[in-house]
């Protein structure tokens, strides 16, 4: 199985943050024995992250996205990979409930948009922020992209407790490798 990671964030363009998450799912996807072929990292702009997530789809199994998810009004992954899968966005009423708990009356639009992912999507649920990941598949089964939240506390978990499991599934198997010195 092929896989690649696209990192969405202008800050790290930018040079402001590290990339850490590209390093900790390269480790565990070669652990799973899914051979990661190319990290991108892309601005938060829905052209060229489009264009990304084209090249990707075309070449990969999987793509893992981090980053993009927020409540600001250039956080547009989401969109942007279901309108590549040719599906809408749809309320998921479990995560606007969520949301309604955590902002109550001081829910403002973009916390409403985090609650919308696209339809026939799992949602993968964020026990550490506001922004719920996604899996988005293919209608044939065969491909997939799996978004994620870009801060790496709210990543890492995610990726360990939803995506690990989903991809083991996928996979049948795990690789593990020892470095001798």
């Amino acid at each position: 199985m092929k896989s690649e990671i696209i990192c969405v964030g202008t800050e790290i363009l930018f040079g402001d943050i590290v990339n850490t998450n590209s390093q900790y799912i390269s480790k565990n996807l070669n652990e799973l024995g899914i051979s990661v072929l190319y990290h991108t990292v892309t601005g938060d702009n829905p052209t060229r992250l489009k264009e990304a997530f084209r090249q990707a789809f075309e070449r990969s199994d999987i793509i893992i996205s981090t980053g993009g998810l927020g409540p600001t009004q250039d956080d547009l992954t989401k969109e942007t990979a279901a309108e590549l899968m040719g599906v809408e966005l749809e309320e998921n009423k479990e995560w606007m409930d969520k949301l309604g708990e955590m902002f109550g009356n001081h829910m403002t639009p973009n916390n409403i948009k985090q609650a919308y992912i696209p339809k026939g999507a799992m949602m993968l649920y964020n026990n550490n922020g506001t922004a719920p990941g996604v899996i988005i598949e293919n209608k044939e089964k065969t491909k997939a992209i799996v978004l994620l939240p870009g801060p790496p506390g709210e990543m890492t978990p995610m990726f360990d407790e939803k995506v690990l499991p989903y991809l083991m599934k996928k996979t049948g198997k795990s690789f593990f490798s020892r470095y001798y010195m």
